[in-house]
This record gives C-alpha cells, sequence and structure tokens, in this order.
C-alpha cells in the first residue's frame, strides 16, 4: 500500500513538475495514518513539500533548474524554456524610496493606516473573513527578487509589469514556476504569463525577514546617502 501511495503521490507531484527526493516522500508517507484518503493525502503532500527548503527536498530534473552559467554577465539575452521551479528568498520594491518605506512600515507598526483605496480593500476583507486581520496596502513596484532553484543555485529576478502575488507583502520561501522566461545579463525577466505562484513558504526565513526588513532598509539607504523625508 505504501509502494502504491508513493507511486501516486509523485505522479500527483509531477504534474506540477515538483519531483520530490525518496527519502523526503518515504519521510512524508511515515508521518501520515494509513487509512487516509488519496485526494488528502494528495493535498496534505503537496502543502507540506511547499513549505520545506526545495535545496534539500527536491531532485529537479536538469531542465528545471537554473544553467549553471546562468550568472555569466556577459550574455545579452537568452530565453529558458523550464519549467523551472525556484523560492524567493528576498524581495525589494525598487519603485519607492527606501525612506518611504521605512515610514510606511512604522505607521502600520502604530496602527496608522492610508485613506482612499485601501480603505475599500479593508471593508472588503472584513466583509469576507471578520476574524482575519487586514493585509497592508500592496506596492505596484516593480520589484527584485532573488530567487534559488532546488540545487541551491541564486539569480535576481526583476518583475517590471506587476504580477499577482509578487509584492512585498508575500511570504518569503513561496514557490513560483518559470517558464518561457529572459534573462538579461544573469537578471530573469518576469512577465505576467511566464511566471506562475505555487505558494508556500519558509517560516523561518519569512519571520527573520520580516522581522529584519526594516532595519536593512534603513542601512541601505544610508549607504546610498539617500534622505530620509
Amino acid at each position: 500500500m505504501a509502494n502504491n501511495a508513493a507511486g501516486e503521490l509523485m505522479q500527483h507531484l509531477a504534474a506540477r513538475h515538483l519531483h520530490p527526493k525518496p527519502a523526503w516522500l518515504q519521510s512524508f508517507l511515515s508521518t501520515t495514518r494509513p487509512n487516509t484518503a488519496l485526494a488528502a493525502l494528495k493535498q496534505t503532500c503537496l502543502f507540506r513539500l511547499l513549505a520545506t527548503d526545495i535545496t534539500t527536498s527536491l531532485n529537479q530534473p536538469a531542465a528545471s533548474v537554473f544553467p549553471e552559467d546562468v550568472l555569466r554577465g556577459t550574455v545579452q539575452s537568452r530565453f529558458l524554456a523550464g519549467p523551472i521551479i525556484c523560492q524567493v528568498l528576498d524581495i525589494e520594491d525598487i519603485g519607492q524610496s527606501r525612506w518611504s518605506q521605512v515610514e510606511a512600515i512604522e505607521a502600520r507598526e502604530r496602527g496608522e493606516m492610508t485613506k482612499g483605496r485601501e480603505i475599500v480593500r479593508v471593508i472588503e476583507s472584513e466583509n469576507d473573513d471578520s476574524g482575519q486581520a487586514a493585509a497592508p496596502a500592496q506596492t505596484k513596484g516593480p520589484f527584485k527578487l532573488l530567487l534559488q532553484d532546488a540545487k541551491g543555485l541564486q539569480v535576481y529576478a526583476v518583475d517590471l509589469r506587476g504580477i499577482d502575488g509578487l509584492n512585498t507583502n508575500m511570504s518569503m520561501g513561496v514557490k513560483l514556476l518559470l517558464r518561457n522566461i529572459e534573462v538579461r545579463r544573469a537578471v530573469i525577466m518576469l512577465e505576467p504569463g511566464n511566471v506562475q505562484t505555487l505558494g508556500g513558504k519558509l517560516e523561518a526565513l519569512d519571520k527573520a525577514w520580516k522581522e529584519g526588513r526594516k532595519d536593512i532598509l534603513i542601512k541601505a539607504a544610508n549607504a546610498s546617502g539617500e534622505l530620509a523625508g
């Protein structure tokens, strides 16, 4: 039965271009109840896999990781067919000054909210689920991201178009599926039609990133000589 379940799960995940290491899959199966329905097993397995560090949990084929020479900055432009699975390690809003981002964080810490379109979003959120806290207002970017594939290779990417789900409120460690992407001088150009957000996050990374973001922005602003206010 365990072998049958493992085969079903491998097929389910492979259809989503996720190829877990056998050891990870066996470890997952060892924590589940023997009589768990297959549909529930598939859902739980996908959820847990997306919450892992893909450098330890996935064994991706060559086409599903970045090529080893992707960081060669002398290559003006190249296209990668993929599908490539990666996780987000960092995101920076390069459309706003760092000090304005610091001020926005401090306003949220004081419980202040900006009037305008965000008010409408808060009301809608409260109607949908009164017990859920409203998310901070999202900015439009553009954004610079640090991505990592299953082999551990880290590559910078930029989102110039405003892709749904990519913003400074997102969880660090979220998994992305990239297809037919252009790489310009070692930087990935993200386009709405080429990026699929799979979900998930890395709890420790996400917590550290959120707690340290304001200090990082302040240091970067001071280092670049950016003026406050």
